[in-house]
């Protein structure tokens, strides 16, 4: 009797296997860029999931550690032939020729932080300095009889950071709207009862934002309010403070969702939190990128901005908004 071997049983097998796996497309990639990793691109990340399972399309989600990774990352992207790349650039201004070539070869839209000057088809986020200026009448309202504050935000160079920025001094100092005004961060700042006396960046950096937190309170000790404006700022502060034993001394205004940030307003800890909606962002990017990738077009709103408004987060709605952010990242209650 003639044996048959199990390799000669393999043989007619694999060629099949690699017979139709030749015939096979490859299933679409859209890729989603952060500008650096922290909660609030957590949930940004679970948007993008749950867009790519709705949408049947894979995505492929990045978050850089700086500026020269993440324009290693656009390359390594581009050589990938992913059908499209949203990103939150981390300097709009010099990386506008990495972007370009980006635009050139993929669909490209930005998110969270814009860059306007670019080839982008499309920018998703908020308007920063109209969620600036809500932040600021945060402040207001906590400080009725104004006071001296210092300002916290990771870094300048982001379009998003500037005008976000600009628009809680401009709020503060009771001045006209101007999204272009720009501060320098070394200038001290008077008007309207307020006296803003530094702007305090930490390069992305969480450890770095509670350094400075730590150098302002004994630069300042008789300061009367701190304002965190990226997600990590908030409980940076709060470590600051509950280190100094001055917990309920200063006032703490925040912007974003941090889980620190959310029990310190719990807690009367905080004052409020201004937040966007990072989940929208980027199930949005995925849902923009592949509708562009089949050609559809009418997904572009004619302004070139599909806004996803900022709102307050105050001692009356938070437990609300903390159960929803839990659920939207499958933690329960």
């Amino acid at each position: 009797m003639r044996r048959t071997t199990l390799s000669a049983l393999l043989v007619p097998l694999t060629l099949f296997a690699m017979l139709t796996g030749c015939g096979r497309e490859k299933e679409p990639t859209v890729a989603f860029v952060t500008n650096g990793v922290a909660s609030f691109w957590v949930l940004a990340q679970a948007g993008a999931n749950q867009a790519a399972e709705d949408l049947d399309i894979n995505v492929d989600v990045r978050m850089p550690d700086g500026l020269v990774d993440q324009n290693r990352i656009i390359e390594d992207l581009l050589v990938n032939d992913v059908v499209g790349i949203a990103i939150s650039p981390i300097d709009g201004v010099n990386q506008n020729a990495k972007l370009n070539e980006a635009a050139a070869r993929t669909h490209l839209i930005t998110h969270d932080s814009d860059a306007p000057d670019s080839d982008r088809e499309l920018y998703i986020g908020m308007d920063n300095y109209t969620a600036g200026r809500l932040c600021g009448e945060m402040v207001r309202e906590a400080m009725p009889e104004g006071g001296e504050i210092v300002i916290f935000i990771g870094r300048l160079e982001q379009e998003n950071a500037k005008r976000r920025r600009q628009g809680v001094i401009d709020e503060l100092l009771g001045r006209d709207a101007d999204p272009t005004r720009y501060d320098s961060p070394d200038a001290r700042l008077e008007g309207n009862g307020f006296v803003i006396l530094d702007t305090r960046t930490d390069d992305f950096t969480q450890a770095g934002s509670q350094t400075q937190a730590e150098d302002v309170l004994a630069l300042y000790p008789e300061i009367d309010g701190m304002v965190g404006l990226f997600a990590y700022n908030p409980p940076a502060i709060l470590n600051a403070l509950r280190n100094a034993g001055k917990i309920g001394e200063v006032v703490v205004v925040g912007f974003d969702e941090d889980d620190a940030t959310l029990e310190g307003i719990k807690a009367g800890e905080v004052y409020g939190t201004v937040v966007q909606n990072p989940y929208m962002y980027g199930y949005e990017s995925v849902r923009v990128l592949t509708a562009l990738s089949k050609g559809d077009t009418s997904v572009i709103p004619d302004s070139g901005f599909l806004d996803i408004p900022a709102r307050k987060i105050l001692p009356d709605n938070v437990e609300e908004f903390h159960a929803d952010l839990k659920a939207k990242l499958g933690r329960g209650g």
